[in-house]
């Protein structure tokens, strides 16, 4: 099965969950971290659930799953105990092209989770297509070892640099290669950072032959 890789953007759009176990509870905190508008649908919720929807966090409907729940919905993630509920959800979601994932079950998925290591805003996926959940949990365990703690506040600044870069320097090449060397560097946020001043030099070149080219002209 060809998949295409993805990492969505899910910042205050509507996702529902079907489900309010331990499962969707997973599903539901995956949700919460990209920053999704988040309903539940389910008769019963476990504790965890219920203090999200008590402190605000999402909106739990406390009954079945209706196809309406389904209006305005941009991702659908069916966690139920109850396979015929889960397709069913799947089956409606697909007649409203809605996206969706029925906690495993591939047959009635259109995405699936993946296995992400996380350091900020790096983020690793590993998926398998449903095939093999546990190896792609291996693996994510096996980079997590390999992928230094202190990656998140690196990223940051190497993103920080990356645009006042593109703010400086015109597009070519000169630009391209710098900030393909810039991530061989370490980094940090002060302005005698050797790695910040060896940008401002390669910025400054870039200037002057933009200006000695001009008067040549």
């Amino acid at each position: 099965m060809s998949l295409l890789p993805v990492f969505l953007r899910l910042e205050g759009r509507r996702c529902l969950v079907v489900g309010a176990g331990s499962v969707a509870f997973a599903k539901i905190e995956s949700l919460r971290e990209a920053g999704a508008a988040i309903a539940v649908v389910a008769p019963h919720a476990n504790d965890e659930v219920r203090l999200l929807a008590g402190a605000g966090a999402l909106v739990w409907h406390e009954r079945v799953f209706r196809a309406s729940d389904l209006d305005g919905v941009f991702v659908v993630i069916a966690a139920t105990n109850a396979p015929e509920v889960n397709h069913a959800v799947y089956e409606e979601a697909r007649r409203r092209n809605v996206v969706c994932n029925a906690v495993d079950d591939p047959p009635n998925c259109d995405f699936y989770f993946g296995s992400v290591v996380r350091r900020g805003d790096l983020q690793v996926a590993i998926s398998t297509a449903g095939e093999s959940p546990a190896l792609a949990q291996r693996l994510r365990r096996e980079i997590d070892a390999s992928l230094p703690q202190d990656l998140g506040p690196w990223v940051a600044e190497l993103g920080q640099l990356r645009r006042e870069i593109r703010a400086a320097m015109p597009p070519g090449e000169a630009r391209n290669l710098l900030l393909h060397e810039l991530v061989q560097r370490t980094l940090c946020s002060s302005a005698a950072c050797p790695t910040r001043q060896f940008a401002q030099e390669r910025i400054e070149t870039a200037r002057d032959s933009g200006a000695m080219m001009e008067v040549t002209a």
